[in-house]
């Protein structure tokens, strides 16, 4: 008994741990954090969640992609749509609200930011290197220099366009801390997150957006179980154009 017990307690330690990571309990290193170390640090980056997918009936795998806005403030800002990048259960809930939205991002000082934000609000909105705030119909909006027009494509602001009361509110409130600005709601939809008309517009392809409605209720479900609340703060605000 004496020889035995200790190889008992071996197998039984590396059933456990097999179990713990088959469950997600397990270390999953994350791929955003892989991308950022590949990006020069002399760069400034935005990164946006452009998409999202989860595959499999008992047990789920998790993915995401990203569209990568580099810029090493030389040349012309670049962008790149990454591969799908296989991510765990806890990432995958932490941003199932923000396709669409910035989820990490670095400035022209070094400064690395990992909160979520509305695309471009923290290197490009209000940084008069790159535009200017224009009335237009008694508001404010946001509108970059001719040579930055492109800009505007990358992130959907012609269509979709930053009016300064949603900037001052998104810089007042929600800049530098953990709650989540999705803008003001209209028609039970908030201007930028999953569910947005912005988001909606910005990739018709999607696949998370080709899913049916049960099957991510039953994802958004599951994961908000197994991982918790993610704790995003939507603003009060109500109607668009401020």
């Amino acid at each position: 008994m004496r020889i035995v017990r200790p190889v008992i307690l071996i197998i039984f330690s590396s059933l456990a741990s097999t179990l713990l990571i088959s469950c997600g309990g397990g270390f999953q290193k994350s791929p955003l954090d892989e991308i950022i170390r590949n990006i020069p640090r002399d760069e400034m980056f935005t990164i946006i969640l452009n998409d999202m997918n989860a595959e499999g009936n008992f047990s789920k795998s998790y993915y995401h992609k990203y569209q990568i806005i580099r810029d090493n403030q030389v040349d012309n800002a670049r962008e790149v749509v990454s591969d799908w990048h296989e991510v765990g259960e806890k990432e995958f809930t932490n941003y199932i609200n923000d396709m669409g939205m910035e989820i990490a991002s670095r400035d022209s000082t070094g400064k690395l930011t990992k909160t979520v934000a509305p695309p471009g609000y923290n290197n490009y909105v209000g940084n008069q290197k790159y535009g200017r705030w224009e009335s237009r119909g008694g508001s404010s909006f946001w509108a970059f220099y001719g040579q930055y027009a492109f800009m505007s494509s990358m992130l959907r602001m012609g269509s979709y366009p930053v009016s300064r009361g949603y900037y001052s509110d998104w810089r007042g409130n929600y800049a530098g801390t953990n709650r989540r600005y999705y803008g003001p709601s209209s028609g039970g939809r908030s201007y930028y997150g999953t569910n947005s008309a912005y988001n909606n517009s910005r990739n018709s392809r999607s696949t998370w957006g080709s899913k049916s409605t049960s099957f991510k209720n039953n994802v958004t479900s599951r994961t908000s179980r197994s991982s918790g609340s993610f704790g995003s703060s939507r603003s009060s605000g109500g109607g668009y154009g401020k």
